[in-house]
């Protein structure tokens, strides 16, 4: 039996991941994976605004935690994007695109999501590939 491989966690203060047991983000050797991701202020509360505002804030903690692991975003290689309604794709989209229009990692969008909390609109996840095992 091999030892298992060691791991490192990031955690963003998300309230949801201590009482759910789980961590922002997870490094192990090259992979780095992020959890889904609502958009939450550093108080805990929901980001204001539409969908775009909201992907824009849950792209930007996606990134903090890849780069507290030792990434950057153009290490990201997948992102898969979890909408409310699918009329908000193309504000989704422009989100994504202003951080990944160059890098363009494999990406899903899914709508009909129902969230945690009503007045969420998205939720993202995200894993990147870095260059060594850190």
């Amino acid at each position: 039996m091999s030892a298992p491989r060691p791991r490192t966690t990031h955690s963003s203060g998300s309230p949801f991941e201590a009482s759910i047991g789980f961590s922002r983000a997870v490094r192990i050797g090259t992979r780095i994976l992020v959890s889904g991701t609502a958009p939450v202020e550093p108080d805990g509360s929901s980001t204001p605004g539409d969908a775009e505002a909201q992907a824009a804030r849950c792209l930007k903690i996606i990134v903090e935690a890849v780069e507290a692991l030792g990434g950057t975003a153009a290490d990201v290689v997948r992102t898969r994007m979890f909408l409310v309604d699918p009329a908000d794709a193309a504000a989704v989209g422009r989100a994504h695109g202003k951080l990944f229009g160059s890098i363009r990692p494999a990406s899903t969008m899914l709508a009909g999501a129902v969230l945690l909390r009503p007045e969420w609109r998205v939720e993202i996840e995200a894993e990147a590939e870095v260059s060594d095992a850190g």
